[in-house]
C-alpha cells in the first residue's frame, strides 16, 4: 500500500510530488515523508498520520522556483520494520545527507546488513530495513563509484522482492529508480515539455502530468534525467522499454500495463502480503500484532474451537486456515460454508470464536453465519478487505486482508492475503498460548521470505500460453491435492469454473480411486499439486495411477525436483517454501492456468457470466 512518487523538472517540486501523493492516499498508510534537491542540498520533511500532516510542516525553503532544476521524491509508509514515527518514515538518508531513499518491500537479510555496516562505523537513526539501502549506497560513493554504479552494486545486495527510488545530491537532475520482484510496480512517466519526468509506484498519482508510461520490468534499473531514461538489468546489460499510452480514464489507468484487472491483481500478490505484513510481524523477535484482535493469553487458552465460516474462495481459504491454526495454535477448527452453518443448530458456545472470512464484508450467508454464533455466545472475528463493511463493524475483532482494490469477480489477490492473515492470527494464538518466542522466530523469517517467493512464482513463463494452446477445447479438468494443498485443488478448480466455463473439480488426491479415477482418459487434463512435502510421495503414486490411464498430468512442483520430470507431460514450478506457507505459492500458477485458458476460450475475465463479486443475497 506504500506510495511512492518522484519528480525532476523546472517546476517546484514539493507541492507536484505532495499532490501526487494525496492520489494514492486510498491504498492506506500510516506516515508520510518528502525530499526535495535545491541549491542548499537535500532537504526533508517527514510526519506521522496523515498528508495534512506533512504539508503543515512543509516551508516554502523547501522549494527553490528559481533554481532550474527541482528533484524531489515522496513516500506514503505502511510500516513493516519498526513502528509508524517520524523517525521511522521515509526517506531516509546517508550520513552526510547526500543520498535519500524511498522504498517498497521488504529486505530480507536487512539485519546482516545492519550489522556490517554497523561494524563498519555507520550510525543507524531508524528502525527500518529501508535505511540499509541508503548507507549501502553511501559505502560505495565513498568507494569512488558512480550515483549509478553504487546504486547497482547496493541493490544487487538487496534479498527479497524491492521497487527503490534514489536521489543524490551529487548528481541534481537524476533519480535512479529499480524493481525488483513484484513488490510494487514502477513507473517512469514522460512529461510534455521541459523534460519533465516523474516516478511513481501508482500511475494515478501521475496522470494528470503525462500519459507516456514506461513500465519497469523486475531486476530494471532506470537512471532519470530530464528528458530522458536509461534502463540497464541489474545484471548491467542495457534494455529498451517502450512507452505506452495510458488511456485518460481512471480505469484504464488503473490497468496500468496489464491487460484485465485480473490479471493485475494476480500480479499484485507480492505486494498485497507484503502489504498484509505490513505493522504486523517483529521480524527479529517473531512477535505478531494485530491492531484490531486484542486476546490476553488467559483468553486465548480458554478457546476450546475456531468455526471458520465463508463462502466460495474464501471457504478454501480458511480450510487452509484450519491447518495453520491446528498446527501452529493447537486449537480444533471446524470451517463451515456460511450457507450452511445456521441450519445446523451448530454447537458452538462461549469458549468457542466464529471466524468470518469476507472479501466484500457484505456476503449475506457468511454475516448470517456470524450472526448465529454471536446469538450462540461465541466471540466473533472477521477477517475482511473492505475497510468498513458490516463484517468488521459487527465483529468483537477483525483482521484486513490489505489486499487493495479488487475489481476483477474472480479472486485472487484476497485469497492469498486471507491465507497469510489466517497465519498471523495462528502465530499470535500460539504466542498467547504457549509464549514460545523460538518458534515465532521462525515463523517470521519464513513471512519476511514469502513476497519475495511469489515474486518468482509470477515470473514470465511461456508454458502458461502453450497450455492454453493445448487445452482451451477441453471441457474437463480434474485438480488433485492431499494436505494443505488439498484446498488448493478446490481453488484452482473453481477459479477455472469461474472465468472459463471448462468444468472442473477439486478432489483429495487420496479419493481419487473412490470415484474419479473413471473418468480419466487421454482427453482428461490432471492437474496434480506435488510439492516436496511429507505427501509427495503420496501424490507421486498418484500420478502415476493417472499415467497408468492415459491421463494428460499438468503438475504444480517444487524446484529442484529431478524426479517430477520424468512422471508429469507438463510442470509449473514454485520455490521451495515452508510446508505451511506452500499453498499461497502453489495457488498462483492455478490462477495463471485458469486466466490463460479463459483468454484463449474468448472469455470476459473480470466479468464473468452470471456471477457478481459480493454475493448479498442468499
Amino acid at each position: 500500500m506504500c506510495g511512492i512518487i518522484g519528480y525532476i523538472g523546472p517546476r517546484e517540486a514539493a507541492p507536484i510530488i505532495l499532490n501526487g501523493l494525496r492520489r494514492l492516499e486510498y491504498r492506506g498508510y500510516d506516515s508520510a515523508g518528502i525530499a526535495v534537491l535545491g541549491a542548499g542540498g537535500i532537504s526533508i520533511q517527514r510526519a506521522i498520520g496523515k498528508l495534512s500532516n506533512l504539508e503543515a510542516q512543509i516551508q516554502p525553503a523547501m522549494g527553490n522556483p528559481a533554481s532550474p532544476v527541482q528533484t524531489g521524491i515522496g513516500h506514503t509508509r505502511w510500516a513493516t520494520h519498526g513502528a509508524p514515527s517520524e523517525r521511522n518514515a521515509h526517506p531516509h538518508v546517508s550520513a552526510d545527507g547526500n543520498v535519500a531513499v524511498v522504498h517498497n518491500g521488504i529486505v530480507e537479510n536487512f539485519a546482516e546488513l545492519r550489522r556490517e555496516l554497523q561494524a563498519e562505523g555507520v550510525v543507524f537513526h531508524s528502525d527500518t530495513d529501508t535505511e540499509t539501502i541508503v548507507h549501502l549506497v553511501d559505502r560505495y560513493l565513498r568507494a569512488g563509484q558512480t550515483f549509478e554504479q553504487a546504486a547497482h552494486a547496493a541493490i544487487a545486495q538487496l534479498r527479497g522482492a524491492q521497487a527503490i527510488v534514489l536521489m543524490s545530491a551529487q548528481e541534481p537532475g537524476t533519480l535512479i529508480a529499480a524493481r525488483v520482484g513484484n513488490a510494487g510496480g514502477v513507473s517512469i512517466g514522460l512529461g510534455n515539455a521541459d523534460g519533465e519526468m516523474f516516478v511513481a509506484s501508482d500511475i494515478p498519482g501521475i496522470l494528470e502530468h503525462t500519459r507516456r508510461i514506461i513500465f519497469l520490468d523486475s531486476h530494471d534499473v532506470a537512471v532519470v534525467r530530464p528528458g530522458q531514461v536509461q534502463i540497464r538489468r541489474l545484471n548491467g546489460e542495457p534494455v529498451n522499454r517502450t512507452p505506452q499510452i495510458i488511456a485518460w480514464d481512471p480505469v484504464s489507468a488503473e490497468k496500468g500495463e496489464y491487460r484485465h484487472f485480473m490479471q493485475k491483481e494476480i500480479y499484485e500478490q507480492a505486494r498485497a502480503i507484503t502489504d498484509t505484513l505490513r505493522g504486523r510481524v517483529d521480524f527479529e523477535t517473531g512477535a505478531v500484532t494485530l491492531e484490531d484482535l486484542s486476546l490476553s493469553p488467559q483468553e486465548a487458552n480458554r478457546l476450546q474451537r475456531v468455526y471458520t465460516v465463508a463462502c466460495g474462495t474464501s471457504a478454501h481459504s480458511g480450510l487452509i486456515g484450519k491447518f495453520l491454526i491446528e498446527r501452529l495454535a493447537r486449537i480444533s477448527v471446524e470451517v463451515d460454508y456460511g450457507s450452511e452453518f445456521r441450519y445446523r443448530d451448530p454447537m458452538i458456545g462461549a469458549h468457542c470464536a466464529a471466524l468470518g472470512i469476507t472479501q466484500s464484508g457484505e456476503t449475506a450467508d457468511t454475516l448470517a453465519a456470524m450472526q448465529e454464533a454471536r446469538q450462540k455466545g461465541a466471540l466473533v472475528w472477521s477477517i475482511v478487505n473492505a475497510i468498513g463493511s458490516q463484517a468488521q463493524r459487527t465483529s468483537d475483532g477483525h483482521i484486513l486482508m490489505r489486499a487493495g482494490p479488487e475489481i476483477g469477480v474472480a479472486s485472487t489477490k484476497a485469497f492469498t492475503t486471507s491465507v497469510v492473515d489466517q497465519y498471523l492470527l495462528a502465530c499470535y494464538l500460539g504466542r498467547q498460548r504457549f509464549a514460545d518466542s523460538t518458534a515465532g522466530a521462525a515463523h517470521a523469517h519464513d513471512l519476511a521470505c514469502l513476497p519475495s517467493l511469489v515474486s518468482r512464482v509470477l515470473e514470465p513463463n511461456p508454458l502458461y500460453d502453450d497450455l492454453a494452446n493445448l487445452f482451451h477445447h477441453c471441457e474437463h479438468f480434474l485438480y488433485l491435492g492431499r494436505g494443505i494443498n488439498y484446498p488448493v485443488a478446490l481453488e484452482g478448480a473453481l477459479k477455472l469454473k469461474e472465468i472459463s466455463y471448462i468444468h472442473a473439480e477439486g478432489y483429495p488426491a487420496g479419493e481419487m480411486k473412490h470415484g474419479p479415477i473413471a473418468l480419466i482418459d487421454e482427453q482428461m487434463p490432471v492437474v496434480c499439486i506435488a510439492v516436496q512435502d511429507v505427501v509427495y510421495d503420496k501424490m507421486i503414486s498418484q500420478i502415476e495411477q493417472v499415467k497408468a490411464r492415459n491421463g494428460i498430468v499438468i503438475a504444480v512442483a517444487t524446484e529442484g525436483d529431478t524426479l517430477i520430470p520424468g512422471k508429469a507431460d507438463y510442470v509449473l514450478w514454485v520455490p521451495d517454501a515452508p510446508a505451511l506457507l506452500t499453498p499461497v505459492l502453489t495457488a498462483i500458477p492455478l490462477q495463471r492456468l485458469a486466466y490463460h485458458l479463459a483468454i484463449r476460450r474468448g472469455c470476459d475475465v473480470d466479468q464473468p457470466r452470471n456471477l457478481a463479486k459480493s454475493v448479498t443475497v442468499e
